[in-house]
């Protein structure tokens, strides 16, 4: 009994953390839209939350590789205890960034917490380095790739469109970020849902109740929900941020980034890498205003976001090694 009510609140913790990614992540997904005025803010946040669901349904191979990768769960003696440290850590981190619109990676922060947790909680023998050290890695590569995507799909937007009036582009793409944005949020829920339903799975094998990183139907019903719920609040400072103040972005320019970030994202879920969708985006705006104007970036801007990457990582390790001790 004690542990199913152990389990019970992993599942409330999970649902949370998928909740608060929700508006904090999918933000990033829909500000473009809202910014040039394609979509008012209303229709983008149901837009993001009904493609957020559909998205988070369709696949399972992320779940496994965030269930398995860092930790095998079954050969953890407190392994869902591990779990509920890891998602306190992450989900502090994400509400502390969101309160200081700063668009920082969810993504990032589970992963860091989840190493850290089972490397206080088990001892550094139990962490699979080669396992972590691939999420990394892939977490690292995804925002420079998505930025050299956005680089070049705006320059060639520049040249196939040099001789036409920029009033007429940018109403035409103002109806095509219509897309864009659903397929934006599509790919947010193709990938960044499925690390609510792997850190689920990983606590159910922890805890006995199953031999398998398979993802239950039911928790990719749960994650899926508190997801799309979560986007239909809306991250508004994080929009804010991500649409106005990295620099002034038009139709065009929407279209560019969006596009290339959902590339990006579709890409590594069908690969099972999961990837911070809050550094794909961003890095593809950036990419794309570099396109446009270098100087017209607020590289600033880009500098604190960037080091708010760098440092989610240790932070939340730490954090969550603490809590894990403190608790356990």
């Amino acid at each position: 009994m004690d542990s199913l009510w152990i389990l019970g609140i992993v599942i409330i913790l999970a649902v949370a953390f998928d909740f608060i990614n929700g508006f904090h992540d999918t933000a990033n997904a829909i500000a473009t839209s809202i910014s040039t005025r394609a979509l008012t803010p209303r229709a983008a946040i149901l837009l993001a939350a009904v493609m957020n669901f559909i998205g988070a349904l369709m696949f399972s191979g992320v779940a496994k590789t965030i269930g398995g990768s860092v930790a095998d769960p079954a050969t953890l003696d407190n392994g869902v205890q591990i779990v509920i440290a890891t998602l306190i850590a992450a989900i502090t981190w994400n509400l502390v960034t969101w309160w200081f619109g700063i668009p920082s990676s969810s993504s990032h922060a589970l992963i860091g917490s989840l190493a850290g947790a089972v490397f206080m909680g088990a001892g550094s023998d139990y962490v699979n380095w080669s396992g972590f050290i691939g999420i990394v890695k892939g977490l690292i590569l995804s925002p420079i790739i998505g930025f050299a995507i956005g680089y070049v799909v705006m320059t060639l937007l520049k040249w196939i469109f040099a001789s036409r009036s920029p009033h007429a582009v940018n109403r035409g793409f103002r109806i095509t970020q219509i897309f864009t944005a659903a397929m934006q949020s599509f790919a947010h829920g193709t990938n960044d849902a499925q690390k609510a339903m792997g850190i689920i799975t990983f606590a159910l094998v922890a805890g006995g109740v199953q031999d398998t990183l398979d993802v239950p139907l039911w928790v990719k019903i749960t994650a899926a929900t508190s997801m799309a719920l979560g986007s239909s609040v809306g991250g508004w400072k994080i929009i804010k941020t991500m649409g106005t103040k990295i620099f002034r972005i038009e139709p065009i320019n929407g279209f560019a980034a969006d596009i290339s970030a959902a590339s990006v994202i579709l890409t590594s879920t069908l690969l099972h890498l999961p990837v911070s969708t809050t550094h794909v985006i961003t890095s593809s705006i950036l990419g794309v205003g570099s396109a446009k104007r270098f100087s017209s970036v607020k590289w600033s801007l880009a500098g604190r976001i960037a080091m708010t990457w760098i440092i989610t990582i240790p932070i939340t390790a730490v954090l969550a090694g603490i809590i894990v001790k403190v608790l356990f």
